[in-house]
């Protein structure tokens, strides 16, 4: 099967960002979720006195619509933003910005937005490296003392807003205690989500715990895969718990197997929760502006459409932005480019 298509015309370029942004470094996945982490107590204090407030701009614009051909195209942030100090609102007014309907939402904002008290994940605290494991055992109590209510509220000022939080992505999964993710299920379901993600694990017994916990309360795990993913790695996952499931990075797909994900999709379609939209080029090749690269991201977008089936096609962002353009104006261009392959 080829990898090749047809390039789309794209004119999105022309989309400029009118929202201010904090500081846009690129980061890797794991220093991204750690960032976010160390970046949890000030983005916490400044959503105890700014509640979530993009709501009500929303509807003097009108809802926005991400839902195209049956197909859900959502973003994975506020990973895309490259901004691990993001607030819930501000994540909110860019989604607003860019008529996104869907997100796959990292828990960090939401338990800033919940109050976690800074300490407690303050890398720069003296006593950290000596009191990590009293640190912990704070983080899990205070877990525990979370009312949903409140994650409730969070969940209430994103859907009026018309952004629905389909898939939670939930970091250091595979190192919490019973209790904490009987906590992250409930966060995620409380949230509106049909799905959590993390990172694939390479232990065997970590999937079959985190899968026990997920049939136990019936929501689907879907396993972020990176180029040194293959599908037997998936395959077994599966075979682990009924609900764990794939999510599957289309380019990392490509640039590691070397081989079209469509075979693997249409296999498994009924345990992948979500696919990262981005575009590699093949043997471990770098990132590309959509239609650049050698993933059949049009492909794959049709096939969601042809089959309906609730995939939800999350644009994970992560090419270098060209001169002259931002990282707005370049999402913005990603999205044009699957709206156009669905039309």
């Amino acid at each position: 099967m080829s990898l090749s298509e047809k390039h789309i015309s794209l004119s999105a370029r022309s989309i400029k960002s009118k929202l201010p942004f904090a500081i846009m470094l690129p980061y890797t996945r794991r220093e991204f979720a750690k960032l976010s982490l160390a970046a949890l107590p000030g983005v916490g204090l400044w959503a105890v006195m700014n509640p979530l407030s993009a709501a009500e701009t929303s509807a003097k614009r009108g809802k926005p619509n991400s839902m195209v051909a049956g197909v859900q195209l959502g973003l994975n942030v506020p990973y895309s933003f490259a901004n691990p100090l993001m607030s819930g609102d501000d994540i909110l007014k860019n989604c607003l910005q860019l008529g996104l309907s869907g997100v796959e939402l990292r828990t960090q904002p939401v338990e800033a937005f919940l109050g976690v008290p800074a300490y407690l994940i303050d890398p720069k605290n003296s006593a950290a490296k000596g009191a990590a494991a009293a640190n912990a055992d704070q983080r899990r109590d205070w877990r525990k003392s979370v009312s949903m209510d409140r994650v409730k509220e969070f969940r209430k000022k994103y859907e009026a807003a018309g952004v629905l939080i389909e898939i939670v992505k939930v970091d250091g999964i595979f190192k919490m205690t019973d209790d904490e993710l009987d906590y992250a299920f409930a966060l995620a379901r409380t949230l509106g989500g049909r799905a959590i993600s993390t990172e694939i694990s390479r232990k065997d017994d970590e999937l079959k715990r985190l899968g026990q916990f997920a049939d136990k309360h019936q929501l689907m795990v879907g396993y972020h895969g990176h180029a040194t993913t293959t599908p037997d790695h998936w395959e077994k996952a599966f075979s682990f718990a009924r609900h764990n499931g794939a999510n599957v990075d289309l380019g990392h797909f490509v640039a590691g197997n070397n081989i079209s994900p469509v075979p693997f999709i249409k296999q498994h379609h009924d345990r992948i929760t979500h696919v990262h939209l981005k575009d590699r080029k093949l043997n471990n090749g770098p990132n590309t502006p959509f239609g650049e690269g050698d993933t059949p991201i049009a492909e794959v977008l049709r096939l969601i459409r042809d089959n309906q089936w609730n995939i939800q096609a999350t644009i994970e962002f992560e090419y270098k932005i060209p001169p002259g353009s931002d990282r707005m104006t370049e999402i913005a261009r990603a999205i044009k480019y699957c709206r156009d392959a669905l039309a």
